[in-house]
């Protein structure tokens, strides 16, 4: 930290979508202590819907209000940095609203910016609605884009799911998958792995082991059911250690997750979207975390959306966003120590 040094690291929270359960999984996870166990959090938002969430939570936190970024981070304990710039009394619950979409994403902006003044030093944001955010007229086609642009970061950065001690990443995201195979390239599977054991590296694992995951049913049975794992995934290994990574594969997408699962592997790097994130949701849709890898400062989300169906019920899990808040400050941690 340049500017205020806490002993736990400074961790700028949004509260997300306020017509969905972002809210709600704030209120329940400050009530329980987290934010101030591990971090310094200061939520930028309106007071009005972290009041919001409270009542649908049914809880009550204490907590401390600023005006001014340098004043928020002068404090102790839970702060509001207060945008006043959402009306909590118009929001329509499990609804979508192009200014819903603007608040969201102006919050994460504002978290962006007071990274890289020196305020912050890790991110952590509620769940979005990217409909909403696009109804708003921001350009994005998974989250990290939105991150990304307002961090005017143009290298290689990638969404990593977390499920306890098991990571995942994949080659090509949001895509169409009869697209997926003219979108791999050694190029892209080595950018993957290289950022995969970087940022394992950050969050605490000193020596990571990374599986690879084959495209093609039984990893392709020799090249007589697809070539890719011999002309892409196999080449991209082999640089990969020879540049010294801990990896292995190509392994068949139906049996990876049980090396991963079995503790063989700290993480896999998958060619596809659903490849991992079938496995990851189905083993647990309620304790998954995104990670932005790639980005100058930690930045986690749940992996789970707003969950308009429920919103404003009182019935929302918060247990993916408090493992988000808590890597979060973990990451911050060790970046801090890593800078000194």
């Amino acid at each position: 930290m340049e500017k205020y040094l806490h002993e736990k690291p400074v961790i700028g929270v949004t509260l997300g979508d306020p017509a969905g359960i972002g809210p709600e999984l704030v209120a329940k996870t400050a009530a329980k202590g987290t934010l101030t166990e591990y971090g310094q959090p200061v939520i930028v938002g309106d007071e009005r819907v972290f009041k919001l969430g409270m009542e649908i939570a049914d809880v009550s936190v204490d907590y401390q209000v600023a005006t001014t970024v340098e004043e928020a981070v002068s404090m102790d304990g839970l702060v509001i940095l207060d945008t006043k710039n959402m009306d909590a009394s118009t929001v329509r619950m499990g609804e979508l609203d192009s200014a819903y979409g603007y608040y969201a994403a102006t919050s994460i902006g504002y978290c962006v910016e007071y990274c890289q003044k020196g305020f912050f030093e890790a991110i952590c944001f509620g769940p979005n609605n990217k409909k909403a955010m696009k109804m708003a007229g921001f350009k994005l086609n998974g989250a990290i884009d939105l991150v990304s642009n307002f961090f005017g970061f143009q290298g290689y950065r990638t969404e990593l799911n977390v499920l306890g001690n098991v990571w995942t990443s994949r080659v090509t995201s949001h895509i169409p998958i009869k697209d997926i195979s003219d979108r791999l390239t050694v190029e892209g599977i080595l950018n993957s792995i290289e950022l995969v054991h970087k940022t394992l590296i950050l969050a605490g694992i000193s020596e990571p082991r990374i599986a690879v995951a084959a495209l093609n049913p039984h990893a392709g049975e020799g090249g007589t059911c697809g070539l890719e794992e011999i002309e892409i995934i196999e080449p991209a290994i082999k640089q990969a250690k020879a540049k010294g990574f801990g990896v292995g594969g190509p392994f068949p997408a139906d049996t990876l997750f049980q090396k991963l699962f079995k503790g063989e592997y700290d993480a896999a790097v998958t060619m596809f979207h659903d490849q991992g994130q079938i496995a990851m949701k189905l083993k647990g849709f309620d304790n998954g975390v995104t990670v932005m890898a790639g980005l100058p400062y930690p930045v986690t989300t749940c992996s789970h959306g707003t969950a308009f169906d429920v919103a404003g019920k009182g019935v929302a899990n918060p247990g993916a966003w408090e493992n988000a808040y808590i890597l979060a400050a973990k990451m911050a941690k060790i970046n801090r120590s890593l800078k000194n």
